[in-house]
């Protein structure tokens, strides 16, 4: 199994279409396609769809050292709103902290716009080893 395989278990991301694309050390890229029911009121991307492709690409990225990790506070600025498309989140670890990593996530559209900029810090479960072997 692949960490990519261990994020299959994410039901939640899944259920909203996110997909993660690549996974290697304190890097991680996912994307979404936005679909009719990820509109909110206003008819554009609903700010919690892309809060959880977001946390996604982040999950993967603090996970990619194989010690289970949460977040532990998470913020997110929208700059750019969008209505259809796919949108790519890529994280990067900005501090590989043995208990309290931190990261940030860039969300952009097919063209390479900034829609959003996701900032999270984790914490690291002491002996919670992801384990990647077959079952």
């Amino acid at each position: 199994m692949s960490l990519k395989d261990f994020f299959k278990n994410d039901r939640f991301a899944a259920m909203a279409g996110c997909e993660l694309l690549e996974v290697s050390d304190g890097y991680a890229r996912a994307r979404m396609l936005i679909t009719p029911d990820h509109l909110n009121g206003g008819g554009i991307c609903q700010g919690g769809a892309l809060f959880t492709l977001a946390d996604l690409a982040f999950a993967a990225a603090v996970n990619s050292h194989l010690v289970l990790t949460f977040s532990t506070s998470s913020n997110i600025t929208y700059v750019r709103s969008i209505a259809e498309g796919y949108v790519y989140a890529e994280a990067r670890e900005i501090v590989n902290h043995r208990r309290m990593p931190f990261a940030e996530v860039r969300l952009t559209d097919e063209e390479g716009h900034l829609l959003a900029i996701f900032t999270s810090s984790g914490y690291r479960k002491e002996n919670a080893v992801i384990s990647l072997e077959d079952s």
